[in-house]
């Protein structure tokens, strides 16, 4: 592992990532799967006029937060931008809450008041999904701080994107964070396309995993379509943070199948690129294939499982579409004066 003052950006070992057990394979499949079931959902139902504002899908990329969750210890801390769902789902937090939510219902995270962009759990440590691009960064800087400050061991993780990456407060929250040695790790979802700019278009160093290097952060690049591999690089990051060495950068190497939100016809890419990563590394299929070569299910346990996330997902949308609206009484309540 790179000591603090180390400045090497890693790449993926050859020999590959450790694997899975059966049951580890299995977990991972059905919470990427729920990932995906759902979102796929929330576009339907944003599609019929149920969902309002703005909606930003994560399918494509659930091997990330899947992977950094199967890292975590209970306590750490997480908190992400405005592609937010399936930070919620892979931490346990009830579907049912999170589509209340993103349909404005009174059984949401938020009360309804909060949309796509804004839920939280106290009880999942999850610190919510924020819709200023980098905004999230300085605030897990300062969750980290305030581990720090406790000596509890515990890890903060700042989640944000290729095009957040380019924003100044996270440089200023890189320099606080080596400075004062906090154990935060931050996870930049590389995927590709900051809104509907190519990041060899938009960013001077492509690598970001080299970000941190004028702040002797350590930094490494990840196949983020890999589950495997993103757990494997968490734990490294993960110890390095605890252990008192300061901030780690890992740059999680994934794609979006969607445009950059519902609005977003994603017409700056071709349809040839997008099924390619389909075809070659979505990261559900890889698992999918790997269970089905060690023998240990077949393709009807895997089915069952479809079956079994697909019933969730419908419930969590027939949840919110019955759930009544807030009272207009909460308009009034949750603010800070």
């Amino acid at each position: 592992m790179a000591t603090a003052k180390s400045t090497k950006s890693k790449a993926p070992t050859e020999a590959g990532p450790a694997p899975f057990t059966t049951e580890e394979e299995l977990a991972a499949y059905r919470t990427m799967l729920l990932i995906r079931r759902f979102e796929e959902k929330a576009g339907q139902m944003y599609g019929m006029g149920l969902i309002g504002g703005f909606c930003h899908l994560y399918i494509g990329q659930e091997a990330v937060v899947v992977g950094m969750q199967l890292a975590m210890q209970t306590g750490d801390q997480f908190i992400t931008g405005y592609r937010d769902h399936g930070h919620m789902l892979a931490c346990g937090m009830d579907p049912n809450g999170v589509m209340a939510e993103l349909t404005g219902r009174r059984g949401g995270y938020s009360k309804g008041k909060g949309g796509s962009m804004h839920m939280f759990s106290v009880e999942k440590q999850f610190f919510g999904g924020h819709g200023i691009v980098g905004a999230q960064v300085a605030l897990g800087t300062g969750l980290a701080f305030a581990d720090r400050y406790r000596k509890n061991g515990k890890v903060s993780l700042a989640f944000f994107g290729d095009g957040a990456a380019n924003q100044g407060q996270v440089y200023e929250s890189f320099n606080m964070a080596e400075l004062w040695k906090l154990p935060v790790v931050y996870v930049i979802e590389n995927n590709k396309y900051a809104m509907g700019t190519s990041v060899n278009r938009a960013s001077a160093q492509t690598d970001f995993s080299k970000r941190g290097a004028s702040f002797n952060i350590p930094g490494e690049q990840v196949d983020g379509m890999d589950v495997r591999a993103v757990r494997e690089a968490s734990l490294r990051a993960m110890e390095h943070a605890r252990s008192g060495a300061g901030p780690y950068i890992l740059e999680m190497l994934t794609y979006r199948y969607r445009g950059h939100s519902m609005s977003d016809p994603a017409k700056y890419r071709s349809k040839e690129e997008v099924q390619k990563m389909r075809n070659d590394h979505d990261p559900i299929e890889q698992v999918r294939q790997r269970l089905l070569a060690g023998g240990a299910v077949d393709e009807e346990a895997l089915k069952k499982i479809d079956a079994e996330v697909r019933a969730i997902v419908q419930e969590s949308a027939e949840f919110a579409q019955n759930d009544p609206e807030p009272d207009a009484a909460e308009l009034w309540t949750d603010i800070l004066r």
